[in-house]
């Protein structure tokens, strides 16, 4: 990537800039004021092999980021930060389960029990084959209490009801940037100083949480694109499909119409719209957008030149997101006069916070 003498910034436009399904509403609730308020099931949906160079340990965090339950794991087994494995980031303010990874030889289990002390517990070990991997996990679970509520009980109920029958735009949340968006400035730091350099040198944990960073800005705005456009949950031609509760994708076949059916299926949530993941499409890609729906990605992504060809430079691989998601088993409950309990489940990749975005402002 050639350098530039003044790397182009973009205005960074924070979250709750863009846009809603759901007009933005009064309603205002205290989140996190306790960290109980706020729990996380991590359900990683599948087995563990028994036997292998893995110890895999399912740990109870209270107010622990997760890199900092892996960094802990690292200093006190000596083990580099690349071999510790875990299918995704949790909350830091919250008290939540996730499982975590390292290759430890079976006679220097006993050491692990040192990691623990009011924050962190250890609930079960089991032993695997392999690593557990970013994304390998099936979803999480939530129970969220809202404090305070401000505005009228019935308009919070119609709001829940509405994301049970409409789903949620999928954005990434606002913890995937960092603290007033410092993971996209630093991002655009790391491009600019990159020069002919085709992989920056650093922390590869770090770089990654980067470049996770600069994709999800980039999605966040085509998603806003489209729900101002007011086509987020509608079929656009060219669109790539995705298979709900997959990673699968498909397009319309050239002799193919939408029709009826396939309406119906995106109506009862069988079949999502999907947008881009920035990133170098791979010449046997076969899930690429065309028509209408490419040129709207197009003129989203090229407002955002830096970003895009910085994201290239790197190698990042192109990708697909949905655009939309509905919450497993959403239940509501009213504890007291102004205290709001939620109880739901999500996919991996869905934020619990962009579904409460859709519900009220929080503090």
């Amino acid at each position: 990537m050639p350098a530039a003498a003044a790397p182009y910034k973009p205005d960074i436009i924070p979250l709750q800039h863009l846009h809603y399904a759901q007009a933005r509403g009064s309603l205002r609730a205290t989140l996190k004021q306790e960290i109980t308020d706020f729990c996380v099931d991590e359900n990683l949906g599948f087995a563990f092999t028994g036997a292998g160079e893995h110890l895999c340990l399912r740990l109870k965090k209270t107010n622990l980021s997760t890199l900092a339950v892996a960094e802990r794991i690292a200093t006190l087994t000596g083990t580099p930060m690349a071999d510790i494995g875990y299918a995704g980031i949790k909350d830091r303010r919250a008290e939540c389960t996730q499982w975590f990874s390292l290759p430890l030889a079976e006679l220097a289990e006993g050491r692990i029990g040192a990691i623990e002390d009011e924050q962190l517990t250890i609930l079960e070990t089991q032993r695997n084959s392999r690593k557990i991997r970013i994304g390998s996990h099936r979803g999480n679970r939530f129970r969220i209490r809202l404090r305070q509520c401000v505005g009228a009980q019935s308009e919070f109920d119609r709001r829940l009801a509405a994301i049970k029958e409409i789903g949620v735009p999928n954005y990434f949340g606002a913890q995937r940037f960092g603290r007033q968006m410092t993971n996209i400035t630093q991002l655009l730091e790391l491009i600019a100083t990159a020069g002919a350099q085709t992989r920056p040198k650093g922390q590869r944990y770090k770089r990654g949480m980067l470049y996770s960073a600069g994709r999800a800005y980039l999605f966040n705005q085509l998603l806003s694109t489209r729900l101002r456009s007011g086509n987020w949950n509608q079929y656009v031609a060219g669109d790539v499909l995705n298979l709900g509760g997959t990673g699968r994708y498909f397009l319309l076949k050239g002799d193919e119409d939408w029709d009826q059916t396939l309406q119906r299926r995106l109506g009862s949530f069988d079949i999502h719209i999907s947008g881009p993941l920035a990133g170098i499409t791979a010449p046997k890609d076969k899930y690429v957008s065309s028509g209408e729906a490419a040129d709207i990605e197009d003129a989203v992504l090229k407002q955002f030149p830096t970003l895009v060809n910085g994201l290239c430079h790197f190698g990042l691989q192109a990708a697909r997101r949905t655009l939309r998601f509905v919450p497993g088993e959403l239940a509501w409950c009213w504890l007291e006069i102004g205290e709001l309990e939620l109880r739901f489940s999500l996919g991996r990749g869905s934020y619990a916070t962009s579904l409460l975005r859709e519900l009220c402002d929080t503090d």
